[in-house]
């Protein structure tokens, strides 16, 4: 009825949003409450342009924008008056910033991307019509440097873009970025080579590991990005990308209609977020994230464990919190927990609003589903060795321990 409040479709809408707390295999932390933020709902606040040149709009949150940059510039070592950087959508178009900037610096340079990259590389290749060179993985999901200084020598006339993986899409691997920069310099690409650091998930959480490899701009890197609402959660995607304030400079240009500059992707953006991911910010803390940071690391620990205990094939790379598992041969249980799989393997994300209880929940389901899903017959455990290394694969063949 026209003028009257759709109130059966949206009793249906939340119930289907509300399947979101069963989510398991996506990074998202749900842990969050902003309705201190509520009254700001009725406004149409965009950050339009350049988030440091104020625009002729005046519904904006560029301070609290510009305060978020200021925390992630100093997160990773760039001094205030050497970053620029902007609240993005979300990873998808850090990457494509960043990844732009590197083709704008380096025109007719190749982009070098591990294959287990998340697939918004390979688009940003696609759109800016670069040269893509895809690099093996080791079993963990890292990139193999022999492989890279391979087909580095393949193209030593064309300079190198590079993407680093702060936790891949699948395993929440960490490229190394020490010996990536290392063999560039010694494939002869000194001064010939632009690394974008794409840390969706695991780039808000390395900096809080003591014995994690340091990702910072005193090395020579270009850009990072994250994402703002996987760790540190937010209602609307939203994502962070620092670059150095002279590499910007070759996208950035004048916009009469905004009386401003701009060097985003969008233009337009999502003038929210910024103040959720202040108001996050400001009331945790680095205290808080550290300690959130920790409690997901433990509790990724205690869910291979259980798994392997269970005689389910699993495993867990360092400084990660991605369990890696095989795949579940039920669609309705994947479906259920909203689980990601790709080929033999399923994965799980410890988020920091997943509990040891929820975690007991969800592997007590996953073990009686399993034994049905074989009746009839003897039940074998699937091999899965070549997805996460025979000494975490319980198959018959593989397992020494006489788990099963």
């Amino acid at each position: 009825m026209e003028g009257a409040a759709p109130s059966r479709e949206v009793k249906v809408l939340a119930g289907g949003i509300r399947r979101g707390g069963d989510a398991r295999g996506y990074p998202f932390n749900l842990d969050f409450d902003f309705r201190m933020l509520a009254q700001f709902q009725n406004l149409s606040i965009n950050n339009l342009g350049d988030p440091f040149i104020e625009s002729n709009y005046g519904v904006h949150s560029r301070q609290f924008e510009v305060a978020v940059l200021d925390w992630f510039a100093r997160l990773w070592d760039l001094k205030q008056d050497e970053y620029w950087g902007y609240i993005t959508n979300g990873g998808t178009e850090g990457n494509l910033h960043g990844l732009l900037v590197g083709r704008e610096l380096f025109p007719g340079g190749v982009i070098y991307a591990s294959r287990e990259s998340h697939y918004s590389v390979f688009k940003a290749a696609r759109m800016y019509r670069v040269e893509c060179v895809k690099i093996n993985t080791l079993v963990s999901g890292e990139i193999n440097c022999v492989d890279f200084k391979s087909k580095l020598l393949q193209n030593t006339g064309k300079p190198a873009i590079v993407n680093v993986n702060i936790g891949t899409n699948v395993k929440g691997a960490i490229d190394d970025l020490d010996r990536i920069i290392t063999t560039l310099e010694k494939s002869g690409y000194q001064d010939r080579f632009y690394i974008h650091c794409d840390g969706a998930l695991a780039g808000l959480m390395m900096p809080f590991i003591k014995q994690a490899p340091k990702v910072s701009f005193k090395k020579p890197i270009g850009s990072i990005s994250v994402s703002g609402h996987k760790f540190m959660g937010c209602p609307v995607p939203c994502g962070v990308v620092i670059t150095r304030l002279e590499h910007v400079k070759v996208l950035s240009m004048d916009i009469e209609y905004l009386s401003s500059r701009d060097a985003t992707i969008t233009g337009s953006r999502n003038g929210h977020a910024p103040m959720f991911l202040w108001y996050t910010l400001n009331k945790k803390g680095y205290r808080g994230l550290h300690k959130e940071v920790h409690k997901c690391l433990r509790n990724a620990h205690y869910l291979t464990t259980h798994l392997k205990d269970m005689g389910v094939s699993a495993s867990l790379n360092a400084l990660s919190s991605t369990v890696v598992f095989e795949r579940p041969r039920d669609e309705a249980f994947v479906h259920k927990w909203q689980l990601a799989c790709v080929g033999s393997i399923a994965h799980v994300v410890v988020m920091p609003n997943v509990n040891v209880e929820k975690l007991d929940d969800f592997v007590a389901e996953l073990v009686v589903r399993r034994r049905s899903w074989n009746e009839g017959k003897d039940f074998s455990v699937p091999c899965i060795a070549n997805d996460i290394g025979v000494e975490n694969c319980l198959c018959g063949h593989h397992n020494k321990s006489g788990i099963a």
